[in-house]
């Protein structure tokens, strides 16, 4: 099973906050929206595009 999301999915994902794309880091499992400064967990290879569960990235 896979860890990851599916390519086609990242192709139209867009950061919930800011609507700007998102980065994929596959080593921390995050959808990374650099524009938000926020990092979207990915569970299960199931983006969680919740702004409650997104981490702050530090500057």
């Amino acid at each position: 099973m896979k860890k990851y999301p599916d390519p086609q999915l990242l192709e139209i994902l867009v950061c919930p906050v800011t609507k700007g794309p998102l980065r994929y880091n596959r080593k921390a499992s995050e959808l990374i929206s650099e524009k938000a400064g926020l990092a979207y967990p990915v569970r299960d290879g199931i983006p969680i595009m919740l702004p409650d569960e997104a981490r702050r990235l530090s500057s």
